[in-house]
């Protein structure tokens, strides 16, 4: 039994040593991945800007007309998905344990 251990330690070591420290090297295609990410985010601050000036103009013409108030709503909901848009990255590296 030793003698087979021994062998396969001798293999091992063997193999190990053939592997070596191998350099890290990008995945093809990595730039229009990280191209397409940064189109995305800014897609997502226009949207957010966008929602946000939209709901300050309709709260603005809630008031002055004297109608319910639904914008308070929208531009909460427009900055919390902003919140949550900008911290995305922080947020999936707590969830994927990076």
């Amino acid at each position: 039994m030793s003698m087979i251990l021994a062998a396969v330690h001798d293999t091992y070591g063997i193999v190990v040593a053939q592997v070596g420290n191998p350099t890290p090297e990008a995945p093809p295609m990595a730039e229009k991945v990280m191209q397409l990410g940064r189109y995305f985010t800014w897609m997502i601050l226009l949207s957010g800007v966008t929602a946000i000036t939209y709901g300050g103009g309709r709260f603005a013409w809630e008031k002055w007309n004297g109608g319910g108030l639904q914008s308070p709503k929208m531009i909460a909901s427009a900055m919390a998905g902003g919140a949550v848009a900008t911290s995305a990255g922080t947020i999936m590296n707590a969830v994927i344990g990076a």
